[in-house]
């Protein structure tokens, strides 16, 4: 017998990259490293008085009577993941999705309902060490320290929604604060939804198209491109469409370089540019023509 319906937190904290993960190192050692992860975040669960729903496969489900304590288990999830140790050559990372709203609580405890499918969907959209939530979280957030934190990314339809939903991320990273750089050429068109940005990487080519999803630089095996340099950051930094333009966006520690035709390069610190032309990337180092770990892109 399922019991009254209630209003909760939920989110959903899944391992980004688990399956490359399990062919890169085997069952055995990345079922420990997972299984490892796992009981971390469950003692934050706790710690936050949220109670473990279930796992499946590589994600963890829970819930909470309260937004700023997801929001904040959230946080506390990808700050300690930072600070865990590199195990053969790779640092675990996780994508969180949280939403609010009615469910209804079963005796075996698991939970169902429009807002449980919500909050999957939220983290279906996250990146690798990402929080993605909704307005309806953002509004019941109640900490001072969190609200700043919230900034909306996008407004996207979901199947069974008649309106748009407005889409948050939570900036959980100590001054996250993402700025548009101002240094672009005057001399190039922006891109257009016909343009695809062409991207090449060692001897590897690919082809980003309008409306694609963000593709990830870093040295994190959970990026889409592994970038295997010791000044590259876990995850470095990320490509993403977004009105008709692709633009770069540093997430980095050592910041990333960029270079468009001839002019003089410039260096994005928690910053994003539109990209424009033809140039060349660098991450964590000084563009170097020679650099086995040069992006080259045009449009």
């Amino acid at each position: 017998m399922d019991k009254t319906q209630q209003n909760y937190a939920v989110m959903f904290a899944d391992i980004a990259g688990s399956t490359r993960l399990y062919e890169r190192l085997g069952d055995h050692i990345a079922n420990q490293m997972i299984s490892g992860a796992m009981k971390l975040v469950a003692a934050l669960i706790k710690n936050n008085k949220g109670v473990v729903v279930k796992h499946i496969g590589d994600e963890v489900m829970c819930r909470f009577s309260s937004a700023d304590h997801a929001v904040k288990c959230a946080c506390e999830i990808h700050e300690m993941m930072e600070l865990q140790p590199v195990q053969h050559g790779i640092g675990l990372v996780f994508r969180i999705g949280i939403n609010w709203g009615p469910a209804i609580l079963r005796e075996d405890g698991d939970i169902f309902g429009d807002a449980v499918n919500l909050a999957a969907r939220m983290a279906g959209l996250a990146k690798a060490r990402q929080i993605i939530t909704t307005e309806t979280v953002k509004q019941r957030l109640t900490s001072i320290e969190l609200l700043p934190k919230c900034r909306e990314i996008d407004c996207t339809h979901v199947k069974g929604k008649v309106d748009a939903i407005s889409v948050i991320e939570v900036m959980w990273e100590p001054n996250n604060v993402t700025h548009m750089s101002t240094i672009i050429s005057n001399n190039v068109a922006f891109t257009n939804d016909s343009k695809p940005l062409c991207l090449y990487y060692q001897q590897k080519k690919l082809e980003l198209i309008s409306g694609s999803e963000a593709y990830t630089f870093g040295r994190d095996i959970s990026c889409d491109q592994m970038i295997v340099s010791t000044l590259a950051s876990r995850i470095h930094a990320k490509i993403e469409y977004r009105r008709g333009k692709f633009v770069l966006v540093d997430e980095s520690t050592n910041g990333t370089y960029l270079q468009v035709h001839n002019n003089s390069p410039i260096f994005l610190r928690r910053e994003e540019v539109i990209l424009q032309g033809e140039g060349v990337i660098s991450f964590g180092e000084k563009i170097n023509i020679n650099s086995d770990f040069l992006l080259r892109f045009s449009l």
